[in-house]
């Protein structure tokens, strides 16, 4: 998963918490 890319849009989103566990939680 490109965690530049989806960092971008995720920001924007505030979806880099939901990103950030996920990774975390594999």
């Amino acid at each position: 998963m490109p965690l530049s890319l989806r960092g971008s849009v995720g920001f924007r989103r505030g979806f880099t918490l939901i990103e950030l566990l996920v990774v975390i939680a594999i």
